[in-house]
């Protein structure tokens, strides 16, 4: 993670209390150019949404009959996404991109997309969260693109329960995805898995077997309360220290020595019975909150900057972006709409409310 020296004490764990901040308060910001907030945290990874449609419908993230969707007029086009990550790149610091959705290989125009954002004179390293879904199909055109690396969910390896999960009977296609990834160049591929208790959990080992046995690199994120159902339930959670408590039961681990540097995942080497080697992930957003490290700031399908995943309030730049505001000013707002992030998310604070966009309308 970047940090900007401010005079400011450095984040340890997150500190409770509701996250977002206020669009107000931003005079005292020191006039740097890049997207940073009042503890010295920089942000330079932007994480886009390109839809809040899905062609899965998983019970942890949307009911069986889908949401409804944003209309197509609200979302914003093309040549507003490129305007924005421009701005991002040449102005605010923004080295990584990371499209996700929703699903987005459901946008139309996906891989021009990703060839205009190749094409600028600052070119940002461009990753790929998806349900690889149709993705035997685009692999190979992404690549060409410069789409440089994809992330893939995938929570079990049981076809029977994969259906239940996402009450989509898809399995083959999300296995096959990931082959076509790995051989598209589009590597490490990574694959994000969500553990349920009673449902999935003990797949844990499974899940690294076939890591392991195919380059990919697998990373168990701990369920968070962003589901459009608002059922989340605690009790149901499975906790890091549960996941690395299974693993270590058939798996050596040990922690990995490279620095994390803001990275979500706490990774662990992996050494199997048979020699197998590799790594592990665990983003432990709950119980072992990285607030203190984060450095992404977010940009709706619709055009909303939330420079928190829970945050409460957004900052509106497709109002700016269709109401003739120039680059310069859109990049002081964006600016204002980062410096107001909270220390933490505060899910572990009794005063916190669950976000009301859901996952698939924020983007992971």
């Amino acid at each position: 993670m970047t940090s900007v020296p401010l005079g400011l004490p450095r984040l340890g764990p997150a500190r409770p209390g509701p996250a977002g901040g206020d669009a107000a308060g931003t005079a005292d910001r020191p006039a740097l150019p890049g997207l940073i907030d009042r503890f010295g945290r920089a942000a330079t990874d932007l994480r886009v949404s390109l839809t809040d449609r899905c062609n899965l419908r998983c019970t942890y993230c949307m009911p069986a009959e889908g949401l409804d969707w944003m209309p197509s007029d609200e979302l914003l086009t093309d040549d507003e996404l490129l305007r924005l990550i421009r701005i991002g790149t040449e102005d605010l610091g923004i080295d990584e991109v990371r499209f996700t959705g929703g699903e987005p290989l459901l946008r139309r125009g996906i891989v021009d997309l990703i060839g205009r954002v190749a094409a600028l004179p600052r070119r940002p390293r461009q990753s790929l969260t998806t349900n690889a879904l149709g993705l035997v199909r685009k692999a190979p055109a992404l690549a060409a693109a410069g789409l440089d690396r994809i992330n893939v969910s995938l929570d079990t390896m049981d076809p029977a329960v994969f259906a239940r999960l996402t009450r989509r009977d898809r399995f083959g296609d999300v296995i096959d995805g990931l082959a076509a990834a790995a051989a598209a160049g589009l590597t490490p591929v990574k694959i994000n898995t969500v553990l349920m208790r009673g449902v999935n959990d003990h797949e844990a080992p499974e899940l690294v077997a076939f890591a392991l046995r195919h380059g990919y690199q697998l990373r168990f994120i701990e369920q968070m309360p962003l589901d459009a159902q608002h059922g989340w339930d605690r009790t149901t959670m499975v906790t890091a220290a549960e996941i690395l408590e299974r693993l270590s039961a058939v798996f050596t681990l040990s922690p990995h020595a490279a620095p994390r540097d803001g990275a979500p995942a706490e990774l662990f080497d992996v050494l199997a019975a048979d020699g197998t080697t590799g790594q592990v992930g665990v983003i432990a957003s709950v119980t072992r909150p990285f607030c203190g490290d984060c450095d992404r700031t977010r940009l709706t399908a619709d055009g909303q900057i939330r420079n928190c995943l829970f945050s409460a309030t957004e900052t509106d730049l497709r109002a700016l972006l269709r109401g003739g505001a120039d680059d310069a000013a859109i990049a002081d707002v964006w600016r204002g709409g980062m410096w107001v992030k909270l220390p933490g998310h505060g899910i572990n604070d009794p005063s916190f409310l669950q976000p009301d966009r859901p996952m698939s309308a924020i983007g992971g």
